[in-house]
């Protein structure tokens, strides 16, 4: 069940900053590769293909296995950017059961989660040393 404004994004796997299917392009294209290309396409072949297996596993709780297996290979493997947004036509056209609507409760859950847009964060990690024995740690009131 999403919102109406709701999207989904492909889960294709990120290494640091490269998606795994890019990392595979190059290291397919025709040249030599450095040992930390060919590391990163090994690493990306794996994590495609694990994810590519948790996904095909959760979409057959719900699709045929040859219709999971498809939407799982689009998904995970490059076939779109990662952050490109699959609208709720899309998701039809994958065959995935897309029901628009959430409830209270869902909704109640998510406003007490709000979304900061182009604000910086409310929340600033300032370091103190730590408290000793008696200073008022877990509660326990100083003396």
């Amino acid at each position: 069940m999403i919102d109406s404004h709701s999207v989904l994004g492909p889960v294709d796997p990120q290494l640091g900053q490269y998606a795994a299917a890019s990392i595979l392009y190059a290291v397919d294209a025709p040249g030599e590769r450095d040992d930390q290309t060919l590391i990163l396409g090994d690493m990306s072949r794996k994590a495609i293909a694990q994810v590519e297996g948790l996904v095909r596993r959760l979409l057959e709780q719900r699709l045929e296995v040859d219709q999971a297996r498809e939407v799982a290979r689009l998904l995970s493997t490059g076939t779109w950017t990662h952050d490109h947004p699959l609208q709720r036509a899309e998701l039809e056209l994958l065959g995935l059961p897309v029901r628009v609507g959430i409830g209270d409760e869902e909704r109640e859950l998510l406003d007490l989660y709000p979304q900061p847009r182009g604000r910086e964060a409310a929340v600033e990690y300032v370091p103190a040393a730590p408290a000793r024995r008696g200073d008022g740690f877990r509660g326990q009131p100083s003396r």
